[in-house]
């Protein structure tokens, strides 16, 4: 439905109309010459009008909220402050079964946005009142569609052309207060985005840094791979949107006339200029999927015993995988997957899985410890997973850096062979950075990517 609002001051390039549906998503741009049909690549809605939409929808919990906090109707009609958070992901093959449509790419990005809270600075109150938390942050009801777009998640120009309207509206809301009616009564809203439901690709491609193969391996701090393997858990989050942007002015005109390599590491991996603000966290859904990949690939390895030998063939470690594949299939019902996803991370990090793994490890000293690795696993993991962790898990959350200290100490010792001068980008994340970004924001678990994948599918 429509609903009457304003924004004070006016949004900057935005129309007035309240009455806006479904819009091209191209609108305002002039038309191109291009290998699909402009009109047919993209739908959005404005951004604005789809954030008071989901607004009006909310209107009786807030309006709850407000009773509850004891705070009636007229004690607060101004200060209300909303979190927004904002989710963007690539969908790959999205063709149509026999079509005869127009050509469009047969990959998809969707573009969605969830209300995580409403707070409200009651008179004489220093600290803002939460009237309205989201009980479910990652399900697909609370997770609003913005934009779909037929495009390749890889397609930079694309991407940013059609993306760029959407930022534009957001750095005007920012600015501005919107005046809306709930409850009967006008009321004032400010607005705080946060773009953590993006994978490191995403994030990498609207950040501008250098794809995750990267040796700069970390969104959120200046890391190199080397470095990260070398001190696996004492970094601290430095990267911000600002700082990139003024690290690719650096890249782009090279003001101290240095040679590629040193720009390079002046800029740390910085290499296209970044478009869209992203909040730096960790996403929980793909760094389980990311762990997960790599624990399936130690377990090959300590199958075949790779600690004791140098280079073997790839006709062993095909026999390896198989073993593994075979006995997961067997033991735990797990059927291999082409890729890694959620559910299979899920069954594959557990500590039944690890005793079935283990039959297949020959030496017991091993066996030992891929036990205590995957114990120390299961205690962090809740801590990044969980929507609330010093409510649901305050006892893994306290103990969380010393786990992850006991764990780099493993993955440098026993398994170094496989982290000699290299780690993968979310082990380095989940060791180096998971306390900081609870102590930060509350929560990781509950900013993940997972309702807008859900969404998609």
């Amino acid at each position: 439905g429509y609903h009457l609002f304003e924004w004070q001051p006016a949004l900057k390039n935005v129309s007035v109309s309240c009455h806006m549906g479904i819009i091209n998503g191209l609108s305002g741009w002039p038309a191109s010459v291009d290998d699909s049909p402009a009109d047919t690549i993209t739908r959005r809605f404005r951004y604005d009008v789809a954030l008071v939409s989901a607004l009006k929808d909310l209107e009786e919990d807030i309006m709850d909220g407000l009773r509850e906090c004891g705070l009636e109707d007229s004690a607060c009609s101004s200060g209300f402050s909303v979190s927004i958070k904002e989710s963007c992901d690539g969908m790959g093959d999205v063709n149509e079964k026999h079509g005869g449509g127009p050509m469009v790419p047969e990959k998809a990005v969707r573009f969605s946005f969830t209300i995580m809270s409403v707070s409200v600075f009651a008179d004489g109150e220093d600290e803002p009142v939460t009237i309205f938390r989201e009980p479910k942050p990652n399900s697909e009801l609370s997770c609003k569609p913005l934009c779909l777009m037929f495009v390749d998640e890889s397609d930079h120009e694309t991407l940013t052309a059609i993306l760029g309207p959407v930022v534009a509206e957001r750095n005007a809301m920012k600015q501005s207060r919107l005046i809306l009616s709930m409850g009967g009564l006008l009321r004032s809203f400010c607005f705080q985005f946060r773009g953590t439901g993006y994978d490191e690709k995403m994030v990498r491609e609207m950040e501008g840094l250098e794809a995750s193969g990267s040796t700069y391996i970390c969104t959120l701090c200046d890391s190199s791979r080397a470095e990260a393997s070398r001190n696996m858990v004492l970094h601290s989050i430095t990267r911000s949107h600002d700082e990139t942007l003024e690290r690719y002015e650096i890249w782009r005109t090279n003001p101290f006339s240095e040679s590629t390599e040193e720009l390079r590491d002046r800029v740390k991996g910085v290499s296209a200029k970044p478009f869209m603000e992203t909040h730096p966290t960790l996403d929980a859904l793909h760094c389980d999927i990311g762990n997960a990949t790599e624990f399936y690939k130690l377990f090959q390895d300590e199958i075949g015993e790779v600690f004791k030998k140098v280079n073997p063939t790839r006709e062993e470690r095909r026999s390896w995988k198989a073993a593994l594949d075979k006995q997961l299939r067997k033991k735990m019902k797990l059927k291999p997957v082409m890729r890694m996803n959620g559910n299979f991370a899920r069954r594959l990090m557990s500590q039944e899985t690890i005793e079935v793994v283990c039959e297949l490890v020959p030496s017991e000293e091993r066996r030992e410890a891929l036990r205590e690795l995957m114990g120390l696993y299961v205690q962090m993991k809740p801590v990044w997973r969980s929507t609330c962790p010093t409510k649901e898990c305050p006892d893994q959350l306290c103990r969380y850096s010393f786990n992850s200290q006991r764990f780099a100490d493993l993955l440098s010792t026993t398994f170094k062979y496989r982290y000699n001068g290299k780690i993968t980008n979310y082990l380095h994340k989940t060791l180096a950075h998971v306390p900081e970004i609870i102590e930060r924001d509350g929560s990781i678990g509950a900013w993940a990517s997972e309702g807008n994948e859900s969404a998609n599918k």
